[in-house]
């Protein structure tokens, strides 16, 4: 096990890398040429930064199909299923009927179904500890914050920053859109259902109480119809060891303990990156050359002088697994447990609320 312990140790001294860098060549399910769904943001629709290629074949530009935040809500699950759920302590909340599991929940231990159950104290506590520069605390009950980021930002505000981000954005894009009708299989104004004037009023109308009921025919044109990628789809991912460097305890010891078995983390995050389904029309695989063999995965240690090594062979799923497993044993991991939402404290919270915004 001491050789698992020390064998990335080089990451996390002063003359180790300043990061590791991973690039994914991907396509869509169907194929180059195929049609892809970004995430679409109210307001705006799909981000899509630079010019629109539909009026200038010339223009470019880039558009978002899965954002930091949400790749890394896709990737901190994984610690819940075997055999990742034996590196991280398993809190699940009790809510009402539902369970939910705070590997979960989008802010992490800074989320409101943590901060309003009986964690309340206990997570006061550690991220008060971080703000004393100690994170071991906190790196004891939600330990994938560390990896993925928290901020409390309705209390003590204190914040510790990604040490992954993913993002695969789309290049040169191509907006489609689309149209569609329903028609309803009845006449509901013959029928005696609907009066001519209630039908006419609701045509087309998708607010209108007639159609969001289904008795009257509905249109919906020039809606997102996806994007076409002309010029490739990257996952582009860096783990920042400069930032994992920074993580202390409350002794030299435990700095030690804590810092590998972070990096141990998020090594075996940085190595089961997501590839496959994503939204509705939007199935995402590596992108194959014209023999039908995956394009190269470009995987480097970045040295502070921007210096590139590639890491591929020594860092895999295989050897990371080894080493999470290893530092968490050396690390101490809490036993799991189901902890009760306090329905009770987050109603005052949200009364205390109130009264401030009527101030």
């Amino acid at each position: 096990m001491s050789n698992n312990l020390t064998q990335f140790d080089y990451y996390l001294g002063d003359s180790g890398p300043a990061a590791l860098v991973v690039r994914e060549h991907l396509s869509p399910v169907e194929g180059a040429g195929g049609v892809l769904f970004p995430a679409t943001y109210a307001e705006i629709g799909y981000n899509i930064d630079g010019s629109d290629r539909t009026k200038d074949p010339n223009a470019q530009n880039i558009a978002l199909i899965d954002s930091v935040g949400s790749q890394a809500n896709r990737i901190e699950p994984l610690f819940a299923e075997p055999p990742l759920n034996a590196l991280v302590p398993q809190i699940v909340i009790k809510a009402g009927e539902k369970s939910i599991n705070l590997l979960n929940a989008g802010h992490r231990a800074g989320d409101a179904i943590a901060r309003y159950s009986e964690l309340k104290d206990a997570l006061n506590a550690a991220f008060k500890a971080v703000l004393k520069g100690n994170a071991l605390p906190l790196a004891k009950i939600a330990p994938t914050s560390l990896v993925f980021g928290v901020w409390d930002s309705r209390d003590t505000q204190a914040k510790l920053p990604r040490l992954i981000a993913s993002t695969i954005r789309a290049y040169n894009v191509c907006k489609l859109t689309r149209s569609a009708v329903y028609s309803a299989p009845v006449d509901y104004v013959k029928e005696g259902v609907l009066s001519e004037e209630d039908a006419a009023k609701a045509e087309g109308q998708a607010k209108n109480p007639l159609s969001s009921t289904g008795f009257v025919n509905a249109l919906a044109n020039s809606t997102h119809g996806g994007v076409i990628a002309e010029g490739g789809i990257h996952r582009d991912a860096t783990l920042a060891l400069s930032a994992l460097k920074l993580l202390k305890a409350d002794n030299d010891e435990n700095t030690r303990k804590l810092r590998r078995y972070i990096l141990g983390l998020a090594l075996v995050a940085f190595t089961r990156l997501p590839l496959g389904y994503y939204r509705q029309g939007t199935i995402l695989v590596l992108a194959t050359d014209g023999k039908g063999n995956s394009l190269p995965r470009k995987f480097d240690e970045v040295a502070f002088d921007g210096k590139r090594t590639d890491a591929s062979a020594k860092i895999t799923a295989e050897i990371t697994l080894a080493y999470a497993q290893a530092t968490a044993a050396d690390f101490g991991v809490a036993n799991g447990r189901e902890v009760a939402f306090d329905d009770k404290k987050a109603k005052e919270a949200i009364a205390e609320a109130k009264k401030k915004k009527q101030k």
